[in-house]
């Protein structure tokens, strides 16, 4: 192993640059050339690669998003603009490449491993939707700016006895939602993975109404079946029997946009450390994640198909602290 590059995919995750750092500084301490591709699979696909050294990732660490940028790209997702990139790193000489990203970005990982290109990934998504992980890069510092969020609404919601809706991300996975909900002590929480039913929502809201509570918050993830949008529809309808005036707080891209904690910043840095590890033991075709509060490796294969389940008991003791 001479040249390592390293790419960041998909939506931004605050501790991505602490990844960043972490890759190219461990790398070059292996005495190995470390490089960037800009702007994700795009700039991989284009040959838009720099040489990296010490210097140029002092002072990141503490930054949100990610300094080599990224870029959706449709041409990846065909087997000619995966080939497009594979030629590219291999005519810069690049022996190896670690991709720092979610789902969509270890999928193309995957791809350009059955390729037989040398990648091992790195776990960065805040929905924390991705197998292989316990907890990927960016979801500490996204709660934590949810949380905050709550907590402000429910300032307001009790000066005025009124309800709100918050709504954070996750598509396709209730993470965010529920650890926010159970950790701001929220009236109800509203996922992708449970069925739900705004009749019992709106029930919630009556019965904290009738035992004299000043507010009640109800969180949402973007992917529940009734989102904020459709929940705050149905509610003015039914103001009346509720008892609260209902309004909805959407936070969308702000979790994206924070400044990593320190745990992020952390676990980044131990995840850099691990995939420069993989690559030297020639483990290839990989996910670096955590397990049990240990860096440890999961094959690609197993990551892209195998979907990443929410913890049931977690949300039923969210029912119980209601």
């Amino acid at each position: 192993m001479k040249k390592v590059a390293v790419l960041t995919s998909g939506g931004d995750a605050p501790g991505m640059n602490a990844a960043i750092r972490s890759s190219i500084r461990c790398g070059i301490a292996k005495g190995w050339e470390m490089y960037g591709v800009r702007n994700g699979y795009a700039g991989l696909i284009s040959g838009n690669i720099i040489p990296m050294g010490t210097r140029d990732v002092g002072g990141i660490i503490q930054k949100g998003g990610t300094i080599l940028g990224s870029a959706r790209c449709l041409e990846f997702k065909t087997e000619g603009g995966r080939l497009k990139g594979v030629r590219c790193l291999r005519q810069e000489g690049i022996d190896a490449l670690i991709v720092i990203g979610g789902n969509g970005s270890q999928t193309g990982s995957y791809y350009l491993h059955k390729l037989g290109y040398p990648v091992v990934g790195i776990a960065s998504t805040i929905d924390n939707d991705l197998y292989g992980s316990e907890i990927a890069i960016g979801v500490d510092t996204a709660l934590n700016i949810a949380l905050e969020a709550l907590d402000r609404l429910k300032v307001t919601a009790s000066s005025h006895q009124r309800a709100f809706l918050l709504e954070v991300m996750g598509r396709n996975c209730g993470y965010l939602a529920l650890m926010a909900g159970i950790a701001g002590g929220a009236e109800a929480i509203l996922v992708p993975e449970v069925e739900s039913d705004p009749e019992e929502i709106a029930e919630t809201l009556r019965e904290a109404y009738e035992h004299g509570k000043a507010h009640a918050i109800i969180v949402v993830a973007e992917g529940a079946k009734y989102n904020a949008s459709k929940l705050t529809t149905f509610f003015e309808k039914h103001e009346e029997r509720l008892g609260f005036k209902v309004r909805s707080t959407i936070l969308g891209h702000v979790q994206r946009g924070g400044v990593p904690s320190a745990f992020d910043r952390i676990l980044a840095s131990r995840f850099g450390s691990g995939a420069i590890i993989a690559l030297e033991r020639g483990e290839f075709g990989v996910l670096v994640g955590l397990s049990e509060n240990q860096v440890k490796t999961t094959p690609l294969e197993e990551v892209v198909s195998n979907k990443k389940q929410l913890n049931m008991d977690m949300f039923k003791l969210a029912r119980i602290l209601d």
